[in-house]
């Protein structure tokens, strides 16, 4: 012991420092440095790494998590497959029709409520669909209580959040929301099928209902209404000396008069809401059908199913990847412009299956698809800067009942297709026509978008 001690002095006297307490000294800089550097930064952030942190949570319980559930649910339960993907598209056509009511919730009282509430109710329907032991309570219970609360609190709440709190840099904001989702998946979705697997999927249904619980009620009691409530402005902005208090986003530095936020009313009167909502159902259309066909499309393409699943993998990571790079790009670029290159390329992707032969194709459609998914926030982003922060909530909701349906009725159509004709070639063909189409009209907004920039 003490030959340890005496080279522990000699090592400080060394010059790794002069003496044990200037050791103590300097990490009680570092600590001090890393505190004032945290208090610096733009509340805003913190309300992004919030909201994140949720998204984290239900991506891997539910979005992603929900997958686990699926075969034991319906083996136990004695279900068909069909009869339990059904559950899953009247979930989403619950979505759609919950939308305007909850975005005008959202805008009126503010996000938090909706997330404690959607925290609560979520985890307390995991909890009771532990208890299912019919197809009738696995409705009841799936779509009454966890459906109906998630997508309100850990969806249309935490992208508001981004929206209110950032103007020019809301694409960035929005984008480290969104990609939370895919983390939630490769980081607690496979624990979760841990669980399931050693104990089985009732207890891992308490397992994620108590989790729910325990972490999403604390995150959503952080979360704040907007930075006016705190005092503050969108992106950090120091406040102008007599400048109004009510202008919000509407102030602009320009020497133009403030600009005011329609109301839901006021936007579905402009060609630009619709252009949008034709937009969004071209691309949720799309990016549904081929993620739900994504493995029958590679098998059809003549890979085996494990070939497939691990092509699979590498989309979801690149698609994670490729959030931050269109996120980044975007904040610094024409957004609409941007959102009609990506879908252009996607549209590219969709013709390599077509004409394709081989490995090196479905890798070329990889690639190429992904700007698809990962151009999603910039497409709210861009529907921030047009209708601004007051009612965007509301106007997403409003959105979120038309372009639904593109992704109910997208995977029942390619199946009906692959059905008659053993091929999906009619769908690939059909789904290009769409992109393109999408590409066009969203083109129309490079020079409005002009005038409302950020």
């Amino acid at each position: 012991m003490t030959f340890i001690v005496d080279n522990m002095s000699l090592a400080f006297r060394a010059g790794f420092c002069d003496k044990p307490s200037d050791a103590v000294h300097q990490r009680g800089i570092s600590l001090k440095s890393f505190r004032s550097s945290y208090t610096q930064l733009f509340y805003g952030w913190r309300m992004v790494g919030l909201v994140s942190a949720l998204r984290v949570l239900g991506g891997g319980l539910h979005n992603y998590g929900f997958t686990v559930f699926f075969l034991p649910l319906s083996q136990d339960l004695g279900l068909s497959r069909a009869a339990t993907s059904l559950v899953f598209s009247l979930a989403r056509v619950e979505g759609a029709f919950e939308g305007p009511f909850v975005g005008y919730f959202i805008d009126r009282y503010g996000p938090r409520p909706m997330i404690l509430i959607a925290a609560l109710m979520t985890g307390i329907g995991y909890i009771l669909f532990a208890w299912v032991d019919s197809y009738a309570s696995f409705l009841i219970v799936y779509l009454g209580i966890i459906s109906l609360s998630f997508s309100p609190g850990f969806v249309h709440a935490p992208m508001a959040v981004g929206n209110t709190w950032f103007i020019r840099w809301r694409a960035r904001a929005m984008t480290v929301i969104s990609s939370a989702v895919p983390v939630g998946g490769m980081l607690i979705s496979p624990l979760l099928g841990m669980a399931v697997q050693a104990w089985g999927w009732r207890w891992g249904a308490i397992l994620a209902g108590t989790l729910f619980l325990l972490i999403g009620i604390p995150l959503g009691l952080g979360v704040r209404p907007s930075p006016e409530s705190m005092g503050l402005l969108p992106d950090g902005d120091v406040p102008k000396p007599n400048a109004r208090k009510d202008q919000g986003d509407s102030e602009r530095d320009d020497g133009n008069p403030p600009l005011s936020d329609p109301t839901l009313r006021e936007a579905m009167k402009t060609f630009v809401f619709w252009l949008f909502v034709i937009g969004m159902t071209v691309r949720v259309g799309v990016y549904s059908t081929i993620t739900v066909h994504f493995v029958p499309l590679m098998v059809w393409k003549g890979q085996t199913q494990e070939y497939a699943a691990f092509l699979l993998g590498g989309f979801a990571f690149l698609n994670w990847a490729a959030h931050f790079v269109v996120g980044w790009i975007a904040d610094a670029v024409n957004r609409p412009k941007l959102l009609t290159g990506c879908m252009v390329v996607a549209a590219g992707g969709l013709l390599s299956l077509i004409w394709g032969h081989g490995v090196w194709s479905l890798w070329l459609f990889t690639l190429l698809f992904i700007p698809i998914d990962a151009s999603f926030p910039i497409v709210w982003a861009t529907i921030g800067d047009f209708f601004g922060r007051k009612s965007f909530a509301t106007i997403r909701g409003t959105m979120s009942f038309f372009y639904t349906w593109g992704s109910v009725v997208g995977p029942v159509i390619a199946g009906a297709l692959f059905d008659r004709e053993q091929n999906y070639i009619s769908t690939l063909s059909g789904l290009t026509t769409m992109m393109l189409l999408g590409a066009l009209l969203t083109a129309l907004l490079i020079k409005p978008w002009n005038s409302v920039r950020p």
